[in-house]
């Protein structure tokens, strides 16, 4: 039944990820695959739902105007706090502690996002291809999945960045 469910409803997710992916900013696969995970949640959690169709056009909504709201919030910035061009003692020593905390975070994260954020830092610039290969999931899948795991990197520095600020 599970399988049919999924089968079934891939197209529909398919074209319904497609018309809302531009207003929202993101790429179609990067809605489809977050529905999917919602639905693979709600489905271990509960069963499925009652109506497919309309929870999954719903959902597609629904992470269209999560992923809205994020461009919106998400600022970048104006100019990098420590540049690394600058070559004085106290910007390079900035630079390696902004370094090792990004590191340490990336450590931190759930699941194989380490593995994939890691790989997508080396030094080795290495292509998306090999980087599939060596984590050994498909090169398609590698979107998505640096998306999610930048956006768990992203909260996870949020809220270490809005703890340590200074308060009164």
């Amino acid at each position: 039944m599970t399988h049919d469910l999924l089968t079934a409803l891939g197209p529909l997710l398919a074209a319904e990820a497609s018309a809302e992916a531009y207003a929202s900013g993101s790429e179609p696969g990067d809605l489809e695959q977050a529905v999917w995970v919602r639905l693979l949640e709600r489905m271990e959690a509960g069963g499925p739902p009652p109506d497919p169709q309309g929870w999954l056009r719903r959902a597609v909504r629904l992470e269209a105007r999560r992923t809205r709201r994020t461009v919106r919030r998400e600022l970048p910035y104006g100019i990098e706090p420590a540049d690394d061009h600058e070559r004085t003692p106290e910007h390079l020593a900035l630079a390696a502690s902004r370094r090792r905390a990004l590191r340490d975070a990336v450590r931190r994260l759930p699941g194989r996002c380490p593995r994939l954020l890691e790989a997508l830092l080396s030094p080795r610039d290495l292509t998306y291809r090999e980087i599939a290969g060596e984590l050994a999931i498909s090169q398609g899948s590698l979107g998505p999945e640096r998306s999610r795991c930048l956006g768990c990197l992203r909260r996870l520095l949020t809220s270490e960045v809005a703890a340590r600020e200074a308060r009164g």
